[in-house]
C-alpha cells in the first residue's frame, strides 16, 4: 500500500509528541528520516515529494527550513520545528 499524506502526517505529529515529552522546545527532522521510518524509502515506490510537502505544511511562525534540496523534494529537506506545536 503506498504512503499518504496522512500517514507523514502522523509520524510527524508522534515525533513532535515524544520531543515535547522528553522536554525538547525544538526538533530538527529530515525528510529521509521521516519517510525511512514509515518504509518504501528508498525505493522504486518512494514517496518523498509527498513526504516534503507534509513537512513544509506544518510550519508554522518560528519554524525554518534549514537545509533545501536542490530540486526542493529530497531526502537532505532538513526543517526545525518549534515546540511544542
Amino acid at each position: 500500500m503506498a504512503l499518504s499524506s496522512s500517514n507523514f502526517q502522523s509520524e510527524l505529529e508522534y515525533i513532535f509528541k515524544s520531543a515535547v515529552s522528553e522536554g525538547e522546545f525544538w526538533i530538527v527532522v529530515r525528510s529521509g528520516d521521516l519517510h525511512r521510518r514509515l518504509g518504501d524509502y528508498s525505493g522504486p515506490n518512494h514517496r518523498m515529494p509527498i513526504c516534503c510537502n507534509v513537512m513544509r505544511k506544518n510550519m508554522k511562525p518560528g519554524d525554518e527550513i534549514v537545509e533545501k534540496p536542490p530540486k526542493d523534494n529530497g531526502a537532505n529537506l532538513k526543517i526545525s520545528y518549534r515546540l511544542p506545536r
